[in-house]
């Protein structure tokens, strides 16, 4: 039988125990995160915490195909780039994104505070995720685990079927 130890690290995270990796690209990108799921028993499930610095972007605009995002404000305010629009962002709000290419999102801080805030998403597998600012797909596939495939390139550089077989 597993010890309560055991059992906690298999099925607890706590976002402030947890050793944030910086994202940065200046002069847009610049966050803070850690990916919460790691090394748990979630199997369908990801979540992530995230600090962007004032006047940062969490990440390029995008949308994915398969995969459902919530993010859950949890200190901080400032803007969710979606679907072409700005709409405000303050603590305590909840953002539901569904699949597809009508919800392309980004969420800016556009404050002089950092922007923490959780993000939880389905792991759908394989995974296409689109950037309509800078035309790039990225396809992945994994076993909830490990990477099993990715592939990043822009529209338009489409092969013919047969291309390369024998």
């Amino acid at each position: 039988m597993d010890t309560a130890a055991e059992l906690a690290a298999r099925l607890i995270r706590n976002v402030d125990d947890v050793p944030l990796e910086a994202f940065v690209r200046a002069p847009l990108y610049d966050s803070r995160g850690a990916r919460l799921a790691a090394g748990t028993a979630a199997r369908k499930l990801g979540a992530s915490v995230d600090i962007v610095a004032p006047g940062g972007r969490s990440c390029p605009y995008h949308c994915h195909h398969a995969q459902e995002e919530m993010f859950i404000v949890l200190e901080g305010h400032g803007s969710l780039r979606v679907a072409g629009r700005m709409l405000p962002l303050r603590t305590g709000d909840v953002v539901f994104i569904p699949p597809g290419p009508e919800y392309p999102h980004q969420i800016i801080n556009t404050s002089e505070a950092p922007l923490k805030y959780l993000s939880i998403s389905t792991r759908e597998t394989p995974e296409i995720c689109e950037y309509p600012d800078s035309g790039k797909y990225l396809a992945t596939a994994s076993d909830g685990q490990q990477r099993r495939f990715r592939a990043l390139q822009r529209g338009g550089a489409d092969l013919d079927y047969w291309d390369g077989e024998p």
